[in-house]
């Protein structure tokens, strides 16, 4: 069975985190198909057997709240999302007007991008894992939500992201990433510790000159070049991309995501412009065929295998495009600044412990950063999962009940139709203080020891940290790779510096950091 574990091994838990008592075991289970032979010519009929609701012991509660009058209510919904409560509130208001964590509600965009904006939202630990089950819950199209972005914005493929496990295609991608990053394994280390180092002279440079250094656009370069040395052997200064890789692949993001976003444009024009329709794709057309034609150029031999998958090397590439800019870039991009805010924000005891454990691991290892050494720091991996957990890079999960279905909250069970479409908000689940003690509050040992039981309830890649990616299921492609990439940048900096110093602001895409002080390792 493929997996992410081809690339990365040691990343695999190697045990199975019990849950606490309020969260049921996973009752997860394949259900087959019936798999007939025919001698006519009318093709065979796979007919899915009838699933009744799964039992349960707790009270069966009708879910609450409501989606207002059609064209209205999901406009009001939109504008107390955005404007007038905020993403938080929004969500932490229902939940106190329903007394709930389960109810009815719009999402936005709606009108006029998604035809239906209506939802049933799931905000708690127990009631989320549903949607990693792809025998109860279907992601054909939901990637985004509500909406999906025109195909016109990935060369006119439904790229991988955007299609169920039942889809023939979805195999053929998901091992073709598999194969790159089992390929690349070995180029991965190196990579990132020769892109980083550029990046912290860079902003060691900056904050001798100016007192003070942004990290943002600096880490972004730095990921990019990263990524594109370390997974395609290619340096992107060295082609006809040059340096401008990062603002190319935001711009692109941004006609994908905006209906999703507040840029802080006045309401009326944001409203207008981003909300109602869609941005025009042609707008876009030529800044895609210059990242099209450095992803088609630097990755031959990826292109060769996917041929031998029965994928076309046009489609092949559009996938690897959106793999590595949308969801590895995007990730690193959302992620390594919130990192940073929540390692800065912890101070300097944190950032001694963490100094003391990587160096003195690292020295342990002949001087050298391996995964087998980085797996002897457990605060520092701990760190990593604890920021996965309080700052998720993607917040928004969905899916299309497959059959009627029961979910169960910590209170009550609700019965939800076949075809409902199902949403969570992935940080209130995994800030469940139902599940994890001082839930809201950054605990940088929390799965350290013991606490490493409380891991299958880190849910950041679509799935349980606990559980590895198939090609049978939708957990990130990527999953043990960010994970890596992440407790490098922690070593990276702490074999870097003793401490550091932050001023932090806000983005539409997350954190925005900018550095006052560097101090340089004394230890």
């Amino acid at each position: 069975m493929a997996s992410a574990s081809l690339a990365f091994p040691s990343l695999q838990p190697k045990f199975q985190s019990p849950r606490r008592s309020s969260p049921r075991p996973s009752t997860r289970r394949i259900i087959p198909c019936t798999i007939s032979a025919s001698v006519s010519e009318t093709p065979p009929v796979s007919v899915q057997p009838v699933v009744p609701p799964e039992p349960t012991k707790l009270p069966i509660r009708k879910v609450p709240g409501g989606y207002g009058l059609p064209f209205i209510g999901p406009i009001i919904d939109r504008l107390d999302y955005f404007y007038k409560q905020g993403r938080e509130e929004f969500f932490k208001s229902r939940i106190q007007k329903y007394q709930s964590t389960v109810f009815r509600v719009n999402m936005p965009p709606g009108p006029f991008i998604a035809s239906d904006s209506r939802v049933v939202a799931i905000l708690d630990g127990k009631s989320f894992p549903v949607l990693f089950d792809v025998t109860k819950v279907e992601k054909k199209d939901v990637f985004t939500g509500t909406y999906m972005p025109s195909t016109e914005l990935t060369g006119g493929y439904r790229v991988l992201s955007y299609l169920d496990p039942s889809e023939p295609s979805h195999g053929k991608l998901k091992r073709l990433l598999f194969f790159l990053l089992k390929s690349r394994r070995d180029h991965v280390i190196p990579e990132f510790h020769s892109s980083y180092a550029e990046l912290f002279g860079g902003l060691e440079n900056e904050l001798a000159t100016k007192g003070k250094a942004a990290f943002g656009d600096a880490s972004d370069q730095a990921a990019f070049n990263f990524l594109a040395r370390a997974l395609y052997g290619a340096n992107p200064a060295e082609t006809k991309l040059g340096l401008n890789g990062p603002k190319l692949v935001q711009k692109w993001v941004l006609f994908q995501l905006a209906p999703l976003l507040a840029l802080g444009l006045p309401v009326a024009l944001e409203e207008l412009l981003i909300h109602t329709v869609r941005l025009p794709s042609f707008l876009i057309k030529a800044d895609y065929k210059i990242l099209y034609d450095f992803f088609y150029e630097s990755s031959g031999f990826v292109l060769d295998e996917a041929e031998r998958l029965g994928v076309s090397r046009d489609e092949a590439c559009h996938n690897l495009l959106f793999a590595t800019c949308f969801n590895s870039f995007g990730g690193m991009k959302f992620f390594f600044p919130s990192m940073i805010k929540l390692i800065g924000r912890a101070g300097v005891k944190l950032h001694t412990q963490l100094g003391q454990e990587i160096r003195s691991v690292i020295r342990s290892n002949g001087g050298k950063v391996t995964m087998a050494a980085m797996e002897q720091m457990p605060l520092m991996k701990s760190v990593v999962y604890e920021s996965l957990r309080i700052e998720p890079p993607v917040a928004l999960q969905y899916g299309r009940a497959k059959r009627d279905l029961i979910i169960e909250s910590h209170d009550a069970a609700f019965k939800v139709k076949e075809g409902e479409m199902i949403f969570g908000y992935q940080p209130f689940a995994t800030k469940d203080p139902k599940i994890f003690d001082r839930a809201e509050e950054f605990v940088p040992d929390r799965f350290v020891g013991d606490g490493e039981r409380l891991l299958s309830h880190v849910l950041w890649s679509n799935g349980p940290e606990t559980e590895a990616s198939t090609v049978e299921n939708k957990q990130c492609a990527g999953k043990d790779f960010v994970v890596l990439v992440s407790r490098l940048l922690v070593v990276e900096l702490f074999l870097r510096y003793d401490s550091f110093e932050i001023e932090i602001g806000t983005s539409a895409l997350g954190a925005s950091i900018t550095l006052t002080s560097l101090q340089r390792a004394t230890f």
